[in-house]
């Protein structure tokens, strides 16, 4: 391909296709670098004048899935978090079991008082003298960002919170910091904003190479929205049970049984939630 080729992006926007950006989010997917090259190549010579990055996904997604299904798993990653919804709870739960598994203590959804009124709090989480308020802000559509608003609010949220909390005993020492996650993105504004407060701030890619994708894999604490042998269906009745990680299923392979999936579909379903959970 000599000539350059405009695609659209999820915000509207038009930029050149890059061969190079596809293969390095290929190269997320942990397949076979010559799959990665080949899954490119084909893709590249499908691409057309004003072809939506959504729909180079899918053709990307299509072709790594013929070869690999748990490949295909991980490069969904940033979509199999934006099927967690419609409610942002089951991200609620995914943040906290992240942050459990990092070493916090953590309580979700829970009503905290502040000097002045009641909060309801996404994550609590504490560790050592570390004594976190976590805020979650899911999106089901990649677009949205979250901007400068968001830690805004929280912040003065957070604010009224601390002053209660260092009235209570033991927490005099206590480092207490409010914080936003987000699958999405923040806009630079968001950035500057909780970088000059002090806030916690993450996002998809955000502390970069310390946000959610890259915490995800090195956890292995995929969402089994990620799986591509359950149906949209059976993902909803798990996360309707609160089942939210591939890890959870593998672990009580009993769900499987009681939805009345086939021996042979619960085996596939179980060989790639395993595999998907190594973590890196």
């Amino acid at each position: 391909m000599n000539k350059s080729v405009l695609i659209k992006k999820y915000s509207g926007e038009y930029e050149a296709f890059d061969i190079n950006k596809l293969i390095n989010s290929l190269r997320r997917s942990r397949a076979d670098e010559d799959i990665i090259q080949d899954v490119a190549r084909k893709v590249q010579e499908q691409i057309e004048e004003g072809m939506t990055t959504k729909k180079i996904y899918q053709l990307a997604f299509r072709m790594l899935k013929r070869k690999s299904r748990v490949s295909a798993s991980k490069y969904k990653l940033k979509k199999a978090l934006m099927e967690l919804g419609p409610t942002g709870f089951p991200f609620e739960k995914l943040v906290g079991k992240l942050l459990a598994h990092e070493g916090f203590s953590t309580q979700v959804g829970v009503i905290v008082q502040g000097n002045c009124v009641q909060h309801e709090v996404d994550v609590i989480a504490q560790k050592g003298n570390k004594h976190y308020m976590i805020e979650c802000k899911y999106h089901s559509d990649q677009g949205r960002f979250c901007n400068v608003k968001i830690p805004l609010y929280i912040h003065s949220r957070f604010l009224d919170v601390e002053k209660q909390w260092k009235h209570q005993k033991g927490h005099e020492a206590k480092l207490h910091k409010g914080g936003v996650y987000t699958n999405t993105r923040f806009t630079t504004d968001a950035i500057q904003y909780g970088k000059c407060v002090g806030m916690l701030m993450t996002s998809w890619d955000y502390p970069r190479g310390n946000g959610l994708k890259d915490r995800i894999d090195k956890s292995g604490l995929h969402p089994l929205t990620a799986l591509t042998t359950l149906t949209k269906a059976e993902k909803t009745k798990l996360l309707d049970q609160g089942i939210i990680l591939c890890k959870e299923l593998h672990e009580n392979p009993d769900f499987l049984e009681q939805m009345g999936i086939s021996k042979l579909r619960q085996n596939k379903i179980l060989e790639d939630s395993r595999e998907l959970c190594r973590s890196h």
